[in-house]
């Protein structure tokens, strides 16, 4: 089973403050442990990777991640097959600004496989690295979005990524009904930009999706209600928006399940919005 977590916060620099903060809602370890576990996130105009070497709890996530401050982080853990390399198949993937996670695991029959390769444009192909079908669904997406034309537009509309999110789903669930695979299968796919948090869900594979308004508290940096509104980093604080995407809630308590074939898009400002796909 993959370990899904995405974090869109709308102060790059209480990254970590917001990872301190979802320390007891989010649990990345325990059995099944992952022997492939990865770290995206952005740094001004780059796109970065870091693989760990196994899970991590979120206060020690936050503590040791050697990244700058980022809107936006994915963290993926998952157990390979043996034989698999870690370099290449270890998500999140990359592609330009985007990042993308798929929890669960995506088995696609080899004529299914060779029917989504063939649909792709040769640049494409060409960034497969790896030899799992989450990349390959990855690049189906990329492939919807480029058929708009937007890959790469900083306007485009979180709605409509995410429409073409649930969209890569349906396709899969085709391709898959006309070959070996019958009924739905289980995805749960999470992708961003840095400007827009996506997700989209089919099947039994479970999500779920937070809002953290801002605080007048962070233990990490000592602050608390007693704290002034005059100290920059307490209306920082105060002020911040988060939405955070998890398959391990450690609780039900304040998250949402994202219901089955149903979209997420969260917005610049953190505006939150489901749609069907």
């Amino acid at each position: 089973m993959s370990k899904v977590l995405a974090v869109f916060t709308s102060d790059p620099n209480l990254i970590r403050c917001e990872l301190h903060r979802l320390r007891e809602q989010v649990r990345l370890s325990g059995e099944p442990r992952s022997s492939a576990v990865g770290l995206g996130w952005y740094a001004q105009d780059e796109v970065l990777l870091q693989r760990l070497t196994a899970d991590q709890e979120l206060p020690e996530l936050a503590e040791q991640w050697t990244g700058p401050e980022s809107e936006a982080l994915v963290y993926h853990g998952q157990q390979l097959p043996v034989g698999l390399s870690h370099e290449e198949n270890t998500q999140p993937f990359r592609f330009r600004r985007w990042l993308f996670a798929q929890a669960g695991v995506l088995s696609c029959p080899q004529p299914m496989r060779t029917r989504l390769l063939s649909s792709l444009p040769e640049f494409l192909r060409r960034q497969i690295r790896g030899d799992t079908d989450s990349e390959v669904a990855f690049s189906l997406y990329l492939r919807l979005l480029r058929d708009t034309g937007r890959t790469e537009d900083r306007h485009l509309e979180p709605a409509i990524a995410a429409q073409l999110l649930g969209k890569a789903v349906r396709t899969l669930e085709q391709l898959s009904s006309e070959t070996e695979v019958r009924g739905r299968l289980p995805l749960s796919f999470v992708a961003t930009n840095g400007r827009m948090l996506l997700a989209a869900r089919s099947g039994s594979e479970p999500l779920h999706y937070t809002l953290l308004e801002g605080s007048d508290r962070c233990e990490r940096c000592g602050i608390d209600a007693s704290a002034p509104d005059t100290q920059p980093s307490v209306r920082e604080h105060r002020r911040r928006r988060t939405v955070a995407i998890t398959t391990h809630p450690a609780r039900p308590a304040g998250w949402i399940e994202l219901a089955s074939g149903t979209a997420l898009a969260v917005d610049w400002k953190h505006n939150v919005q489901s749609m069907p796909i």
